[in-house]
Order: C-alpha cells, then structure tokens, then sequence
C-alpha cells in the first residue's frame, strides 16, 4: 500500500480507505480510480479484501516464529500446530524471521491483509518475555513459548521448575545426595527456572545447597562433558548429576565412562527434554519431557476458541514436564 500511494500522490490511509471499500470515506472518484488502476498494474491482489462474513469462515492460521533451525523442538511445536490446526479445519503457515523486526513487519503487512486470517501464533525458540509488533493491536494472538509482562494476550511454556523440581527429586529419592547440576546460561529464562526447581526439591528433601555442585554450560555436548569431568574429578564427588538438557547429559555419559565410572552403577544421570537421542544412548537416559508437541496444539485451540467465542477470555497456562524413566539412575544405600 505504500508502493500505491506513492505512486498514486495520496498517504497511505487513503489507499486503505480505497481498497478496503470503506463506506463513508470522502475519497473523490478519480483518486479511487487512480489508486484501483495502480494497485491492479503492480500486482496488488485487490480481490482478497473481500472479508468472509463470520469468524467460521476463516481458516488461516499464521505461525510466526523467530527461529526454527537451532533444535528438534521447533519442529515438534510446529507439528502439534498444524495437527490442532488441521483439527479444526484450519490451516497453518510458517514463517521464520530470525528476529529481525523488519522481516516480522513485512510477513505480518501481507499475511494480515488476507481476508482468511482467522489469527497468529507467536513463538519463540528459548521461553522469554517479547514486546509484540504493533501491527498484532487487536488482531487474534496466542503467544507460544513467551509471554508480555502485561499478560494481555494468552500465551504456554513449559513449566520449568516442576521439570527441574521432577529431575533433582527423582534423583533424591533413588538415595542421593550430593547431586550436581550441569545447567545451561544463566541469562536464559529455560536454565534460571530449572536451576530453582533444583534447589527447590533439595530443600524439599533436606539436602544442603551446594554452589560448587553448579556448573553453567552452553547446551552442547562438550560442555555437558567438561563440566561432568570436573564434577566427577572432585574430591568428594557427586554421585549424580541432573543435566539441563539431553545433549549435555551426552556429553556426562561419556565423561564418566573417561574415568571409568559406570553409569548407573557409579553414578547416575537425568537429562532434560525427551529428544529422541535420550532413547539410545548406554543406557538408555532418564529425562524430563519438554512438551512441546502439546504445546503446540494448545496454543492453536486455545487460538480457535477466542476467535469463535462471543466472549473473549485471556488464558496463561505453564504446560507440565514429566520424568521419563529409562535406565540410568539407580538406587544407593
């Protein structure tokens, strides 16, 4: 519409009056002409703005993420999504912007214009607080993996303090008690929340905090095995370790096995997040589920049902992040 504008000599209001058909407007006939005869020479697809009478008859859903390359877990949100989206007779398309403001800007300019838009889904890859686009203002939204300070929209993340209380507590109840965590940057909300869950259950079974038992890594495996090499070479070293997630308690297995300590034998290990890598490793890794997949499908209902309500009600809900037991933990007197 800027093109148009430009083009045509009048601001871009003008040519939402125009395409948008307003009633009312005080736009003369050949400023409608000029604008109408622009917009179809450049491509601009004029017949979209024919809006469908009710909310039911709107079927896109955009699903707007920063980022969908750096994990599995993406994917995995994304399918959930679409499955709930398919559900409801709805379809969904992705876009990725890196986080670039202006690449946000200009998916939402075009996908908002589309007279099938029933809403977005905002997503991000690592859970955090966002300031949302201007352009989303009184547009249906459902926040996935973040959440605004004001909670004026409705938003699921993980509940990551149950998940690291879940993780440290199983640990705790198979007899330990010196337990170390491997965790990830403590700037990112998803390491912050698990380090309390942590501290959390070993308050909750009697068991003294430790600093020297923390160690922050990068979610890589070779800083899950540096730092497990480190706390395994202590002089009175802990006898598990909680992993913040499944590629650093990767990188834990094979520290132990460097020292020869066998797992779960010697020393015990949980990870975090439930990738499909947890299923086959030696052994086998006890983890914490990170739902992403119903997360995914949540947000997508829960987008649907303020769209088709006659009352709109903002929901925020902390999706929980159950143990998957496998094999390597074990009791110790």
């Amino acid at each position: 519409m800027t093109d148009i504008a430009k083009l045509a000599g009048v601001s871009q209001s003008t040519v939402s009056l125009v395409i948008n058909q307003m009633s009312g407007a005080k736009v003369s006939r050949a400023t409608r002409d000029a604008v109408l005869r622009i917009a179809r020479e450049i491509g601009y697809p004029l017949e979209r703005h024919a809006l469908p009478a009710t909310p039911r008859e709107r079927n896109l859903i955009v699903y707007l993420s920063d980022e969908l390359a750096t994990s599995p877990h993406a994917m995995q949100t994304i399918e959930g999504a679409r499955d709930g989206a398919w559900e409801q007779g709805c379809l969904l398309a992705v876009f990725a912007t890196c986080g670039d403001p202006a690449h946000e800007g200009a998916v939402l300019a075009r996908m908002l214009a589309d007279p099938g838009l029933l809403g977005v889904v905002y997503a991000t890859i690592f859970t955090r607080a966002v300031t949302l686009p201007a352009q989303l203002d009184g547009v249906p939204a459902v926040l996935l993996n973040c959440h605004t300070r004001d909670r004026q929209y409705s938003s699921v993340v993980p509940s990551e303090v149950l998940g690291g209380f879940a993780a440290t507590l199983h640990l705790a109840q198979a007899g330990h008690r010196r337990i170390g965590l491997v965790n990830g940057e403590g700037w990112i909300e998803a390491a912050a929340e698990r380090l309390k869950g942590y501290r959390q259950a070993l308050s909750t079974c009697d068991i003294p905090f430790d600093p020297l038992l923390v160690r922050e890594g990068d979610w890589q495996v070779g800083s899950g095995y540096r730092h497990a090499l480190d706390l395994l070479s202590l002089a009175d070293p802990p006898t598990a370790l909680f992993c913040a997630n499944d590629l650093m308690a990767v990188g834990a297995l094979e520290a132990a096995r460097k020292l020869g300590r066998e797992v779960p034998e010697q020393v015990s290990i949980v990870g975090y997040d439930d990738q499909d890598l947890a299923r086959y490793t030696t052994p086998p890794l006890t983890t914490v589920l990170l739902p992403n997949y119903e997360m995914g499908r949540w947000a997508v209902q829960a987008l649907v049902d303020q769209t088709r309500a006659s009352v709109v009600r903002r929901t925020s809900i902390k999706m929980d992040c159950p143990l998957v037991e496998r094999e390597s933990v074990a009791k110790i007197a």
